[in-house]
């Protein structure tokens, strides 16, 4: 990993991007760029490969998740070394023969130039990207990181999680303590304020 050239940094503006991407829904080209997203939540997720094996079930498992997070205010993009013509490739072949079908529900940038994928720092010196994942809010600052070495793939649901607890922390002021889901028990970050003090007699204490 090209780790001199990371731009990627949590509370900080996320890195620029602009590329073309192969749209599934319009079967269409179209050239997308980070400011394209405001006013929005994107997830952007890197993979290494089109074609390849882990991937196809990262990437169908993030489309069967597309409209949970355009329920949120969120949008997803997939993004690799690939040309777009491949992502169109990959798309339209069937998923009984490898590809990803051409029911998916979320775009597939383009990298080419390598340029996105060293600036989030999930280059590798094979000239791949490893499974980085980054939430990017609605004033475009970076809000998480994380990154999966090539053999194990990602869980889609916890990405999701993830995003509506850094909304409901925005929008309320309250903070979202471990495997917090939409429902559930939150805090004043304050141990004067009587919320907290009832959150850790009644969960916290429990456990």
């Amino acid at each position: 990993m090209t780790c001199g050239s990371i731009k990627a940094f949590v509370q900080k503006a996320a890195p620029h991007f602009k590329g073309t991407a192969y749209c599934p829904k319009s079967k269409s080209f179209k050239q997308i760029s980070i400011e394209d997203y405001k006013g929005k939540y994107l997830l952007l997720f890197f993979y290494p490969l089109d074609f390849t094996f882990v991937c196809p079930t990262e990437i169908i498992q993030f489309s069967h998740h597309a409209k949970k997070f355009n329920e949120t205010n969120c949008e997803v993009i997939g993004c690799s070394i690939d040309s777009h013509y491949t992502h169109q490739a990959y798309v339209q072949r069937p998923r009984s023969e490898g590809g990803l079908g051409e029911d998916l529900q979320i775009s597939l940038l383009s990298d080419l130039t390598k340029n996105i994928s060293r600036d989030y720092g999930v280059l590798t010196e094979g000239g791949i990207a490893l499974r980085g994942s980054f939430i990017i809010d609605d004033k475009q600052v970076l809000r998480h990181t994380s990154v999966n070495d090539l053999p194990v793939g990602r869980n889609v649901e916890e990405y999701l999680r993830l995003v509506q607890a850094f909304q409901y922390a925005d929008k309320h002021g309250e903070v979202c303590p471990a495997s917090w889901k939409p429902g559930a028990a939150t805090m004043k970050p304050s141990h004067e304020a009587d919320v907290t003090s009832k959150y850790w007699k009644n969960v916290h204490a429990k456990h």
